[in-house]
């Protein structure tokens, strides 16, 4: 959430920010500034109320003490008078408060000012490519593979569940779990925490990370719960209310979680395959900085899940997020795009993002600075990495038209087993 403070400083500036990305945010700013103006008006009156209702108390002390009586009535009854007209007034600052909250819960984090300008993500800005090998191109989809090999069964995934919904069978359940296994590992090495969490939360997490009130639509409900979207849920929240201790940022956290999302507004898009599923398979990395060192820790980040799709020996390439495509609670994103040969295009499997104190004002997550001051946390989410796009890149690109060559890193959990046939 924007700091109302910040935006009736620099109202301009900010608007025109927000309009890198895409949109124009004025009538929503213009109406947010009004409810802020109307809610330190009544505060105003309240607190002038109050200031009159403490001195006449004080003045009935004095006339308790010269025992006028008459002169007691009154003042009490001016007082219940003022106590009615605040009653009213706090009622009425609540409804204000409530619809400023509401307003400015819709409104996105502001992008970057170096943010590249764009529509959508055709007009993202490429930063580089990786590969050790010339990119393979063509050949059949993860999905004809997959079911040749017997490592997927998405026919039985559809009558359990419904369309999106897949099985992994026999060595396809087992490269899962040996990737959740790799991919884990591999963050634990680089400092990161592991984290075994709910997959089911309260409406203030996701409030908190910024997933509710706008994206209630992709979020499978459960009375006034929610099956996670992504581990950036719970694992953000992890320090939701409190004040951290300077010396002990950053906090890098990771957990693998199954996820869920009912992907309403992708319909029609990659209905096939284990690209676009309702319940899929994530490792994420969290990062919990000060104030100072979160665009350095997003570059750190970028790395680390850039070595995890090295450790597959798998092409890909990176690219930064322009203003129209950038997500809702991001100052910056950079996506990590995988190579498909089928597609003969490349395919994210990774977001690194960083939020700077955008999710920490929702979710009041501080620290103390060196001074004693008290200020929010930045928060930064990755994917390390999207465990079901990884299968399916893996598949395409060691599928020899045979068989399926077992990456190197992969062996172990297959008895040094070479390929699956």
């Amino acid at each position: 959430m924007l700091d109302i403070n910040k935006i009736e400083n620099d109202f301009e500036k900010i608007c025109l920010d927000l309009s890198k990305r895409n949109k124009n945010f004025k009538k929503e700013m213009d109406e947010i500034l009004k409810l802020n103006q109307l809610r330190k008006k009544i505060t105003f009156e309240v607190e002038e109320l109050k200031s009159q209702k403490n001195k006449i108390s004080k003045d009935i002390g004095v006339f308790i003490k010269d025992n006028n009586q008459k002169e007691v009535e009154k003042l009490k009854n001016t007082i219940s008078e003022i106590s009615i007209k605040i009653e009213k007034l706090d009622a009425n600052l609540k409804e204000v408060k409530d619809d400023l909250n509401l307003k400015l819960s819709y409104i996105p984090n502001i992008p970057n000012e170096n943010i590249p300008l764009g529509k959508d993500d055709e007009e993202n800005v490429e930063i580089k490519k990786w590969s050790s090998k010339e990119l393979k191109v063509g050949g059949e989809a993860h999905w004809e593979i997959a079911s040749k090999l017997g490592l997927v069964d998405f026919e039985l995934g559809s009558k359990l569940s419904g369309s999106r919904f897949v099985v992994y069978t026999d060595k396809g359940a087992k490269m899962i779990r040996a990737l959740t296994d790799v991919l884990i590992t591999r963050h634990t090495q680089n400092g990161y925490k592991e984290m075994w969490l709910p997959l089911i939360v309260n409406k203030e997490n996701m409030y908190g990370t910024g997933q509710l009130p706008k994206f209630e639509e992709d979020a499978y409900k459960i009375e006034e719960q929610y099956l996670i979207p992504t581990s950036e849920v719970p694992l953000t929240n992890t320090v939701r209310d409190k004040i951290l201790d300077k010396k002990d940022l950053p906090l890098y956290l990771t957990s693998f979680t199954q996820c869920f999302r009912k992907e309403a507004g992708s319909a029609g898009r990659d209905t096939k395959g284990m690209i676009r599923l309702h319940q899929f398979n994530k490792v994420e990395m969290v990062k919990i900085t000060d104030s100072n060192s979160s665009y350095e820790e997003l570059e750190k980040m970028l790395l680390d899940a850039e070595n995890c799709l090295q450790l597959f020996n798998l092409p890909y390439r990176v690219v930064e997020l322009c203003g129209g495509d950038i997500g809702f609670s991001s100052a910056k994103t950079y996506d990590l795009e995988v190579w498909f040969p089928n597609q003969n295009k490349y395919r994210e499997i990774s977001s690194c993002s960083n939020c700077l104190d955008f999710q920490a004002r929702r979710i009041m997550a501080r620290y103390k600075t060196d001074e004693g001051k008290n200020e929010y946390v930045h928060t930064l989410n990755g994917s390390g990495l999207a465990v079901d796009r990884l299968f399916a890149a893996i598949i395409e690109n060691y599928y020899d038209g045979e068989k399926l060559i077992i990456p190197d890193i992969l062996r172990p959990y297959f008895n040094n087993l070479e390929f699956i046939k």
